[in-house]
């Protein structure tokens, strides 16, 4: 067996890592690669100052070969910022109405994808396993098959997968959504994020499922369900110690005894922050017995400055918090306190396990690790209280959370006030149920699975054909 080459749109070179909280891929990607000798490909997130030849680099650091390349304006433009973030990011989060398509962007992230293609088929050995995450290099397979790799290689869908009601409304989907069959395994967070994306092969390229293995031509298709997890039992013990932190002390100090709220979020649409401010407010509204007893803290860092839409967001989401705290708030309280800057895991940590909630109601979500990280990080003797929204894939697993509709500000404001009067008994009953099921699928158990299908051969043929058609 060959090495394991995984493949993402950003690489984390150890040393180049900013001490922030990482994101949900690049603790998946470390999980893959831990103990292994590898290779992690994909873009520096620089962008080339001029046109001239871009050149790839190399640096080894752990027996991990980080091989990352630039992206031109253009590309940079075209792939990133044009068809991933403004056509794939919002509709595979159910948001049609935001996409804005050009066949530009399609083209530069069509060209983006076979450049990468062809840089990795200079380091790529014929029994290498290949892993590719995300919705930014779905057709690299392909690009992969065309230059004669026959590599088992893998993918994983990091956010949700819509139904094919909205799949079919990207347009020219029918040249890149079955682009992923080139692929001998593909991944996805939840059971119904696996069960849209057959549904789109069986609607709309006429295949059918036997146990949710399609034939395409003499392949094999793999589909199935990784939940991401988390380090669990690190993470518990790292925001034990970090609650001792002089900043977090700082926190809890200014708090003066009023209880903490805590949300964080990438500043994005799909997290629901704007429906969120307008739940607490309706709960300030209708509990006012809790006015100046609790402190919501949410930090939301600023992400895609470069896309209009994220300014104008940020600007109003401020402006909502600011109007809050105009109505609610007092000489000796402010009822919200809003942070755009980040913090570093560490910090995170101890601030969680400080928070007697935790409000997580994004209004689409692939899984969102902070609602595994908030359990983990909880005093288990006197935990917090998770509110999660169902439209988190994490909510599939964390089914002893307080689940919301984030669209529903009555249910969301009910549940906050229902979190902060939970006796201690369900709370412990409740992060009990939690912390188990996070311990049992930790990150390390997701890599391990998903390589483990990766690696195994397929049934035979004309054993699927045997088998009753689930299509």
């Amino acid at each position: 067996m060959g090495q394991l080459v995984v493949v993402s749109n950003r690489v984390a070179i150890p040393e180049k890592i900013a001490k922030v909280r990482p994101g949900g891929l690049e603790v998946a990607i470390k999980a893959a690669l831990k103990d292994k000798t590898g290779i992690w490909f994909g873009w520096s997130g620089r962008v080339a100052a001029t046109h001239t030849k871009i050149v790839t680099q190399k640096v080894v650091h752990d027996k991990i070969t980080y091989i990352t390349l630039d992206l031109s304006k253009e590309d940079h433009k075209e792939y990133y910022s044009g068809f991933t973030n403004r056509v794939l990011w919002p509709i595979l989060h159910y948001r049609i109405d935001l996409a804005e398509f050009s066949r530009r962007d399609l083209s530069g992230y069509l060209r983006v994808n076979d450049h990468f293609a062809h840089e990795l088929h200079e380091v790529l050995g014929p029994d290498d396993l290949i892993w590719v995450h995300d919705y930014h290099l779905m057709p690299l397979a392909k690009a992969l098959r065309e230059r004669g790799h026959k590599n088992r290689i893998g993918f994983f869908l990091h956010i949700p997968c819509p139904p094919p009601e909205i799949l079919t409304a990207l347009p020219h989907h029918e040249r890149l959504i079955p682009s992923l069959c080139e692929y001998d395994l593909v991944g996805f967070q939840t059971g119904d994020d696996a069960f849209n994306f057959s549904r789109y092969l069986t609607r709309e390229c006429g295949l059918h499922s036997r146990d949710f293995n399609f034939v395409v031509a003499d392949r094999i298709i793999r589909i199935d369900v990784f939940p991401v997890g988390i380090e669990t039992a690190d993470f518990a013990d790292l925001a034990q110690r970090s609650v001792r932190l002089p900043f977090v002390k700082r926190v809890i100090r200014s708090l003066a005894g009023r209880g903490l709220i805590i949300g964080v979020d990438r500043l994005d649409y799909s997290k629901g922050i704007a429906h969120r401010l307008s739940a607490f407010e309706l709960f300030l509204r209708t509990q006012p017995a809790w006015r100046g007893k609790v402190t919501y803290l949410q930090i939301a860092t600023r992400s895609r400055t470069e896309i209009p839409e994220y300014a104008d967001m940020e600007q109003e989401i401020g402006s909502a918090a600011g109007r809050i705290n105009g109505a609610y708030g007092e000489a000796d309280w402010t009822p919200i306190r809003y942070i755009n800057r980040p913090y570093s895991h560490t910090t995170l940590a101890g601030l969680y396990r400080a928070a007697r909630v935790g409000l997580v109601t994004p209004l689409r979500d692939g899984m969102n690790l902070v609602a595994k990280e908030y359990v983990a990080s909880q005093n288990p003797d006197d935990p917090g209280v998770l509110i999660l929204s169902r439209f988190a894939g994490a909510a599939h697993e964390c089914k002893a959370a307080l689940l919301v509709n984030p669209y529903d500000p009555d249910s969301v404001a009910a549940a906050i006030g229902q979190a902060l009067s939970m006796p201690l008994a369900e709370r412990r009953q409740r992060h009990d149920a939690l912390f188990q099921v996070l311990s049992h699928d930790d990150i390390q158990h997701w890599a391990d699975r998903f390589l483990t299908a990766l690696e195994r051969e397929p049934k035979p043929l004309s054993q699927l054909e045997k088998m009753p058609s689930m299509g």
